[in-house]
């Protein structure tokens, strides 16, 4: 999976997303070249729920769903 900023850059491709103890890892390469392993914890993940509207919740379950647009 790529991660791309604003102006289309590709900032991240995260190559693995995994289970520590209660806490996601999130591995991949920042810029194509420095790896990097990411944790999110489970107090970091009630503050990411406070940011969700049910539109923004709905959006993301279909988002796997839409069709491409734009050069990827």
């Amino acid at each position: 999976m790529k991660l791309y900023s604003s102006d289309g850059s590709e900032l991240m491709t995260v190559s693995a997303m995994e289970r520590d103890g209660d806490n996601l890892v999130i591995r991949g390469k920042v810029f194509g070249s420095m790896p990097m392993a990411a944790k999110l914890t489970p107090d970091q993940a009630r503050e990411m729920t406070k940011m969700l509207s049910p539109g923004l919740i709905w959006f993301m379950l279909t988002l796997p769903f839409r069709g491409r647009k734009g050069d990827d």
